[in-house]
């Protein structure tokens, strides 16, 4: 059973859907209980950094969500949710991500096209079950202005080229983070799902 955490900062149905064709048994809650009762649990997020930040608190997930981290079910971050895990962000400062992670979210650089938006290919740096029977250079889709910048670099699993190598999808233990959304990568994404769906505990 995995549980979608609604914090009205999620493209949630397209996640939804995207599981159940994974054949995942989904639902979607904005009750911070419901995660006692979850298999896994996906963190979406579309947005911005404090407002999705506000809302999160708002809801009561910040403590629900280190508990459940706690157990080792598997737990994945997309797009800004995987944003939120690290401590700070650029696109408002002085707020507080989660801290997950150390590290920071950075503005691409001026001279860069911002938004990234569209196809782009996947660099596997890492081994991870995620990436099980994913082809390499697979390409996936993105929509973001920020990128991660961790403190520790033995986290990231995934890369792109778009300035030069930019970090895009993490792992720690039982806890995973994609930039790119795999809900609209077609194929190669519903298999990155597939293979989250198929995930089991580290607890």
């Amino acid at each position: 059973m995995i549980y979608i955490i609604d914090y009205d900062a999620g493209n949630l149905r397209s996640v939804q859907k995207a599981l159940e064709n994974c054949g995942a048994e989904v639902f979607i809650t904005s009750d911070p209980d419901d995660l006692v009762r979850a298999d896994k649990v996906i963190f979406p997020g579309v947005g911005a950094f404090g407002k999705a930040r506000e809302s999160f608190e708002k809801y009561g997930f910040v403590d629900a969500v280190q508990q459940f981290i706690k157990s080792g079910k598997p737990f994945l971050g997309i797009c800004l949710g995987m944003q939120l895990m690290f401590e700070a962000g650029e696109e408002n400062p002085g707020v507080a991500g989660l801290g997950l992670f150390k590290g920071f979210v950075k503005r691409f650089p001026k001279s860069v096209k911002t938004p990234h938006l569209g196809w782009n290919e996947l660099i596997q740096v890492r081994e991870s079950p995620l990436w099980k029977d994913v082809p390499l250079a697979s390409y996936f889709y993105f929509a973001h202005s920020y990128y991660i910048s961790p403190e520790d670099e033995s986290i990231v699993i995934g890369e792109t080229d778009y300035f030069g190598r930019v970090p895009v999808a993490i792992q720690y233990e039982n806890v995973f983070g994609l930039q790119f959304h795999p809900e609209k990568s077609q194929q190669h994404g519903l298999h990155v799902l597939r293979n989250f769906v198929e995930l089991l505990s580290h607890g």
